[in-house]
């Protein structure tokens, strides 16, 4: 294997995975941005522990490796102290991590129209200056002269779906239509590998049940048939919304507000910025420049599409 990529912006760097120790049965949930990183890291925190309820916040016991909010020798320690089998949130793409021969790597996907409408509200769901300051505690600003300077958003909903669509590939964005595509590539041309497993937003939401299953037997885990329907109902949406301030990402800092953080989990509310024909061909000539037709068209509908 080459050279890793690295990929750096505002709120994750993953260098911090140089040198990480793996475990022989680590899983490492690696997704875009708002594309169910908290869906699928309760899915596994379910199926590892077999009961609904955790002695800790989800956000510790699936830490961010990647994340500059916290230093990473307390991440490292966390990870270092945990007897369960460790499950590693990232947001770096497969051509980013490390690649251990007994590790599982699962990506997540969803609607990148959803999760463009998605973005939006959690940038305006989280409290800046206090998510500043934690950066600031952990690693400090002075890797920000290696990015580009941070983006001027438009303040227009309108305005700002379409920035994310179009935002140039070559930006370090923490997410827009590029980085989305691309991190959904970096796994898709992996998809075949038996170490790798691609779910998705969409069938989740159509199938919970099938992918709770579908999901325990890519990690090789057996659930009795008396607890199944239990740990279903307990992935469901409507449950982590009801437990929010325990499911929150980051809620142990606080910078991300629990109260909104689980909005509907519904699709569909792109076609408020996608409403005419121009609109629509935007959207294609612009997601055609960026991925081959067969993840372009698993990417909008999940498996159940194809």
């Amino acid at each position: 294997m080459g050279e890793l990529r690295r990929y750096h912006n505002f709120g994750f760097d993953s260098i911090r995975w140089k040198g990480f120790q793996f475990r022989p049965d680590d899983i490492v949930i690696s997704t875009p941005a708002k594309s169910g990183t908290t869906w699928m890291q309760m899915m596994c925190a379910l199926l590892i522990f077999q009961k609904k309820l955790f002695d800790q916040p989800l956000t510790r016991i699936s830490p961010w490796l990647d994340t500059l909010t916290e230093p990473l020798d307390s991440v490292v320690r966390t990870l270092d102290e945990q007897t369960h089998r460790r499950f590693i949130k990232s947001h770096t793409p497969l051509d980013g991590l490390p690649r251990d021969p007994h590790a599982k790597y699962i990506c997540m996907a969803r609607d990148p129209r959803d999760v463009a409408v998605s973005w939006t509200h959690h940038e305006a769901n989280i409290d800046v200056e206090r998510l500043i300051n934690f950066r600031i505690d952990a690693v400090g600003l002075d890797d920000l002269d290696e990015l580009p300077p941070l983006r001027a958003l438009p303040s227009d909903p309108r305005e700002r779906f379409w920035y994310w669509i179009d935002e140039p590939a070559e930006r370090t964005s923490p997410s827009s239509l590029a980085s989305t595509l691309h991190h959904l590539d970096t796994f898709w041309s992996d998809r075949a590998e038996t170490s790798v497993a691609l779910f998705h937003y969409g069938d989740m939401s159509r199938d919970l049940d099938g992918e709770l299953r579908r999901l325990a037997a890519f990690l090789g885990i057996d659930v009795p048939h008396a607890k199944w329907d239990e740990l279903v109902e307990a992935a469901s949406f409507a449950n982590m919304s009801a437990r929010a301030k325990e499911l929150t990402p980051e809620v142990t800092q606080g910078f991300v507000n629990a109260d909104t953080f689980f909005r509907r989990g519904t699709s569909g509310e792109w076609r408020e910025f996608i409403q005419t024909d121009d609109d629509q061909k935007h959207y294609e000539a612009r997601v055609t420049e960026l991925a081959d037709p067969d993840l372009a068209h698993w990417a909008h509908t999940g498996w159940a599409g194809r």
